[in-house]
This record gives C-alpha cells, structure tokens and sequence, in this order.
C-alpha cells in the first residue's frame, strides 16, 4: 500500500499488477529500513492517532495509543465543566499542550472541542514544523497556536483550565529495558526524562500550578515506574488521581489546582 499509495481494496482487485522497477526499488528499500529496526511509522511517514491521519518524522515521537487515554480525560473534565456553568463564546476552555511533538494531543482536542482556545509548545523547532504541517493538512492551523519554549518557561499565559502534557518519562537508568527501535530511533528528548524520569515533570508542575486558573486541573501521560513519585510531586494539589490504561498500567495522572 505504501509503495503504491493505494489502499487495501486496490490491492485485493488488481492481483496482476505488477511493480515497475522503481516501486520494485521502494518496496526493497522499505523492507530493508524495517528489518534494520527503523520504525514503520517512520518509514511510511505516517501514523493514525484518533481517527486522525498524521505526519511523522524521526523529529517527532510515534503518537501511541495509550496516549488517547490522555484525550479521553481532558474530554471528561471539559464536559464536567461545561455542564458545570453556562459557557458563552467570550468564557470558552483554555488549553495548553505542553511538549506536543507531532502535534496529536492538541490536534484531537481541537477536533473535539470546537470552541476551545488552543495552544500547543514544544522545545524542538524541527517537532514544531511537523506539527504546524499536520495541524495545517487537517485544517486545524487557525485553531492552535504553536509556541517554541522550555515547557511552560517564557510563556505568557495564565488562567488556564487545562494543562495536558505528554512529558519524556522513561528513567535513564531504565534505559536497556526500552525496545531497541524507540532507543535507536526516536528522539531521546522525547523519550528520556532523566535519571529517574520524573525530572521533566517535576519542573513542569510549578510551571503548570502558575500558568492554571484556580481549579483549573493538570493531566500528565505517566508510565506504572513513575506513578508513585508523580503522585507525591503533586503533594499540595486537590484531586489527585492515576489512572490505568486497557493493560492496567498507571497511564494518566490528573490533579485540580487548588480554588484558594
């Protein structure tokens, strides 16, 4: 399909096509990068994410499916908090995608929360440019606004009613643990986020309890190694809670910054 750029159904009704040798030539080439580890994602250039079709590039990290648990959170605290006031266009939901990569978090919510203000950082210029051109092939470029920044450092914003991040969260030292193709290659600052790997998100915390409205709540994609130390790097916030994704794995922290 992807030498051809056809879909599956063209495969099945043209049983007799045969490959030109230069789809010959990109059909050995693809099959020698995978069997060298390179991810498909990266082969193709392509991953779907929440009915979504993205770009991706070695720039970037692979949006996961575990990740759309991170959605789902943000749109059940959005629709508690809608049902919770009388909302108006000038009093829409403020949002923050910190370290967004190729853009999937804050794409899936601007696909979702027509209304919402959107804006998206990440410290990679290269990550920013494929999520700038993803947001612009799913027509979403007006709704988000991207910014280049250390996660929340130099940004001016504050009252916001979401922070969401998908943060670097592996530990270093659980470096040989990782599968070789995500170690060898997707981008280590997306992947890594310290000795222990909570050190990317122990910045971020401070950062995210400035920048939110009172009550305004901070969703965090974690793994089960980090569940325990995010919880008590939230000391101090209301409402904390982790929880699992379809495996049982903590995946998803979330917890409201106080009201007073």
């Amino acid at each position: 399909m992807f030498t051809l750029s056809c879909d599956r159904a063209y495969l099945f009704a043209h049983p007799e096509y045969e490959l030109t040798p230069e789809e010959q030539a990109r059909y050995e080439f693809a099959l020698t990068e995978r069997a060298h580890g390179v991810p498909t994602q990266y082969i193709t250039g392509h991953q779907e994410f929440w009915g979504m079709d993205l770009v991706v590039t070695p720039a970037v990290l692979i949006p996961r499916p575990e990740t759309e648990h991170v959605i789902e959170t943000v749109l059940k605290l959005a629709s508690e908090k809608k049902s919770g006031r009388q909302e108006c266009p000038a009093d829409r939901i403020r949002i923050l995608d910190v370290g967004t990569g190729s853009g999937c978090i804050a794409l899936a919510l601007a696909k979702e929360l027509p209304n919402a203000e959107i804006h998206a950082s990440d410290i990679s210029a290269p990550a920013l440019e494929i999520a700038r051109a993803n947001a612009a092939r799913l027509q979403f470029e007006s709704r988000i606004r991207f910014h280049q920044a250390d996660l929340l450092a130099d940004l001016d914003l504050s009252g916001l009613d979401l922070i969401v991040s998908n943060p670097p969260y592996v530990g270093e030292s659980e470096e040989d643990q990782v599968q070789l193709e995500v170690r060898k290659f997707e981008p280590r600052r997306a992947v890594f986020g310290g000795p222990t790997g909570t050190e990317i998100i122990a910045r971020m915390i401070p950062q995210a309890q400035a920048a939110l409205r009172p009550g305004g709540w901070l969703i965090v994609e974690i793994s089960g190694t980090i569940a325990d130390t995010t919880k008590h790097l939230l000391r101090g916030w209301d409402e904390v809670c982790i929880t699992p994704d379809l495996q049982s794995i903590p995946r998803v922290a979330r917890a409201r910054k106080p009201r007073c």
